[in-house]
């Protein structure tokens, strides 16, 4: 700084503030990445978030048949005649006809214990859902234990892959 001149009056605050620059503004920060890395990243994510969206929808429209029977079971109620239809539907939706459709008594439920069942529609409960559709309605017992066995069927039975989409 220069020294004062004699007889010089000293500049004040305020005029000194009003010679006072604004600064300018910092350069906007980019939101975009700064490495290609991070571009790959999310390309990679999005794929992967696209195909299990994709298969997820595929899956819930393949279950379909599922959830039908499955609502269908609930309104029968426990009548082994009503049961025994809900899930021949359900086999020929999910296997092909010609393995399905001919199967009859023990065979039926051999094939229901096959693909799920665990063996237990050769108790009991399955003679009951092999006579209840031939049996008239004053001599068939309702089986609260074959819809519920009925219900688990649906929901876990392996059916074979079709194609390539299963």
């Amino acid at each position: 700084m220069n020294a004062q001149e004699p007889g010089a009056a000293a500049p004040d605050l305020i005029s000194l503030m009003e010679r006072l620059a604004e600064p300018s503004e910092p350069p906007a920060v980019s939101m975009w990445p700064q490495t290609q890395g991070w571009l790959w990243l999310g390309l990679i994510v999005l794929v992967v978030l696209t195909w299990v969206a994709w298969r997820s929808i595929r899956r819930w429209r393949a279950n379909a048949y599922r959830r039908e029977a499955l609502a269908a079971l609930k309104r029968c109620g426990d009548d082994p005649a009503l049961i025994a239809p809900i899930l021949r539907r359900t086999a020929l939706a999910a296997w092909p006809r010609r393995e399905v459709a001919g199967l009859t008594g023990t065979a039926w439920l051999r094939f229901l214990d096959q693909t799920g069942g665990k063996g237990r529609f050769a108790s009991k409960s399955g003679g009951d859902l092999v006579r209840a559709p031939y049996a008239p309605d004053n001599e068939r017992e309702t089986n609260a234990n074959l819809r519920s066995l009925a219900a688990e069927w649906i929901r876990h039975h392996h059916a074979p892959p079709t194609g390539k989409d299963r």
